[in-house]
């Protein structure tokens, strides 16, 4: 399921809400806005990007030898991300320490993906069966013992997905500070890609729109009836049009080797 759902390229219109949810918890905005590369030179945040769908695609289509490379990087990056909250925020208190290896945050990123490539699969491709999306979910939490995080940590079907976020909702930690709402600027309008600006209002479309409605009112977002009209559409146009789209353009292109190396392998056991 994993291969399935990571193969499509139109998943990326997930990245941006599942950034913007993960900016809501004040130790990884805090954490973001002291070692990342958003709001650099022109180009840094495409670079950024880039690297981090690398990374996603070893991970979902590479050899072991490719997602032990991969969980490498990740480790190495996190090894440099660490410091202090400078204010209160929510629950959390002013010199509250964070670090990118933290379990929790990492359990954080990791639920704020999921929740966001389904909801984006389901929208601009197809809908996905109970069993599938809870296959899904197991499928993903095979990183654990990667990034170190304790096994048992990161959620093993939908439910145990809805109930952590709803938990986390609940809790007092995820709070949208003014250091979130600065980072979320450069996610929304990178710098210098303003000429992108039609496409990026495209982009921008479900990583507003598919936010939870709090978080969303709590970035300040401005989103009316025909924003709604607008997501919706755009989505059933691309979901009515991506089955005649080749696959060169639709899955990408780690997937596309992984799909046809499979086929290989299984003829080669029929014949």
């Amino acid at each position: 399921m994993t291969q399935k759902i990571n193969s499509e390229v139109v998943l990326i219109l997930g990245w941006g809400r599942a950034i913007l949810l993960q900016l809501a918890h004040p130790l990884v905005a805090c954490g973001v806005a002291d070692h990342s590369s958003f709001n650099a030179a022109p180009g840094a945040p495409l670079r950024r990007l880039r690297q981090t769908l690398e990374v996603m695609l070893l991970l979902t289509f590479g050899t072991p030898e490719d997602v032990a490379r991969a969980a490498g990087a990740i480790n190495a990056i996190h090894d440099r991300v660490h410091g202090k909250l400078c204010e209160t925020a929510g629950n959390i208190p002013a010199g509250t320490r964070y670090s990118a290896h933290d379990p929790k945050l990492l359990a954080w990123v990791h639920a704020t993906l999921l929740d966001s490539f389904l909801s984006t699969y389901e929208l601009y491709v197809g809908p996905l069966t109970l069993e599938e999306k809870n296959r899904y979910c197991t499928e993903a939490s095979s990183i654990e013992p990667l990034l170190g995080i304790p096994p048992g940590s990161l959620p093993r079907s939908l439910a145990e997905l809805h109930r952590y976020m709803d938990e986390m909702f609940a809790s007092g930690e995820i709070v949208v500070t003014e250091t979130a709402r600065t980072v979320a600027q450069d996610v929304l309008s990178p710098p210098g890609l303003w000429v992108m600006g039609p496409f990026l209002w495209l982009f921008n479309l479900p990583t507003i729109g598919l936010l939870p409605t709090a978080i969303r009112e709590a970035y300040a977002f401005r989103w009316v009836w025909w924003h709604e009209a607008s997501l919706r559409l755009s989505a059933g146009i691309v979901r009515a049009l991506l089955p005649f789209v080749p696959s060169t353009f639709r899955h990408w292109p780690k997937a596309s080797r992984f799909w046809f190396t499979i086929l290989e392998r299984t003829e080669r056991l029929v014949f």
